[in-house]
C-alpha cells in the first residue's frame, strides 16, 4: 500500500507542477498582451489539475470504504502542492480577465484619441 501511495502522491505533484508550468507561460503570454495564447496555457494547467484532482479523489475515496490508509507525508505534501497551484490558477485566471479590461479600456482610449486628433 505504501508503494502505491507514493506512486498516487508522485503523480499528483507531476500534475499539479505541470499545471504551474502552464500558468507560468500564461502569466508570461499576458505579460506580452497575448491574451488568446494565455487562455490556451491556462486551460492547459486546467487538464493537469484535473487529473492531480482525480487522483486524489480516488485515493480519498479508498480511505472512504474502509481501507486501510496509512498517514504519508508525502500524499500531504501532493495534497497541499495541488491546493497552492489551484489557488495560484485562479488567480492567474483574475489577472488575466483584469488584464484583459485594461488593455481593452486603453485601446479604446487611444482610438478616441486619435479619433479626436
Amino acid at each position: 500500500m505504501k508503494e502505491e501511495t507514493a506512486k498516487c502522491s508522485m503523480q499528483i505533484i507531476l500534475h499539479a507542477g505541470d499545471a504551474r508550468d502552464h500558468i507560468r507561460k500564461s502569466l508570461d503570454y499576458v505579460a506580452e498582451f497575448k491574451f488568446v495564447e494565455a487562455e490556451e496555457e491556462i486551460n492547459k494547467a486546467k487538464e493537469e489539475i484535473v487529473k492531480a484532482h482525480r487522483l486524489q479523489t480516488d485515493a480519498i475515496q479508498q480511505e472512504m470504504q474502509n481501507e486501510k490508509v496509512e498517514y504519508s507525508v508525502l500524499f500531504a505534501h501532493a495534497q497541499d502542492t495541488l491546493m497552492t497551484i489551484y489557488s495560484e490558477l485562479n488567480i492567474s485566471k483574475h489577472i488575466i480577465a483584469t488584464s484583459k479590461q485594461l488593455d481593452q479600456r486603453i485601446n479604446n482610449l487611444e482610438r478616441r484619441k486619435e479619433d479626436n486628433q
